[in-house]
């Protein structure tokens, strides 16, 4: 029976660490993240139509204020519309650092961040998944895509953990080997 239980716990964080639920430790210790932060498949679909390439993956941060890309760069085209990846409220919408950025809470607390964004929903706004939410800017200093490309740089954060939000689309299923 403790053999089993033993497998089971192992199990469950390697399927956890395989999906990129849990990331970097943060200077608090705290449980992994609830289960709320796993989405549906179809409940979230990409910020840019059609699916854009990816110029830049996330990288996991080794601890809360280490380096990393706390998101993912997507090649798109300057004055492109930036489109919710699900439904939720507008948070944000306005300038960080010299960059527009808008910033949408999700039901599960999960929250999207897209920049640089000329926006054009306001903060309060309820928006659905795909619906325009502004017009992709240049200027995102990291984006190797060469004129009349840009990069949208879209992140994900569930309370103060960052997601890999490619996550959210539903893919990487996880596939679990026997135990010997």
């Amino acid at each position: 029976m403790r053999q089993l239980i033993t497998s089971a716990l192992l199990c469950t964080g390697i399927a956890t660490a395989a999906i990129g639920l849990s990331t970097a430790p943060e200077p608090v210790a705290r449980p992994a993240p609830a289960a709320s932060t796993r989405t549906a498949e179809g409940q979230f679909g990409w910020p840019l139509a059609p699916p854009p390439a990816v110029a830049r993956p996330f990288e996991s941060p080794e601890h809360a204020y280490g380096p990393g890309h706390r998101g993912v760069d997507l090649v798109g085209e300057v004055d492109q519309q930036v489109l919710a990846a699900g439904d939720g409220v507008v948070v944000f919408a306005g300038q960080v650092a010299g960059r527009n950025l808008v910033s949408i809470e999700h039901p599960t607390g999960l929250r999207t961040t897209y920049e640089p964004v000329r926006p054009t929903a306001a903060v309060g706004d309820q928006v659905t998944r795909g619906q325009p939410i502004g017009y992709l800017e240049p200027g995102h200093p990291e984006c190797t895509a060469q004129p009349p490309n840009a990069c949208l740089h879209w992140g994900a954060r569930q309370h103060l953990t960052y997601l890999d939000p490619l996550r959210l689309l539903g893919g990487g299923h996880v596939r679990l080997l026997p135990w010997d």
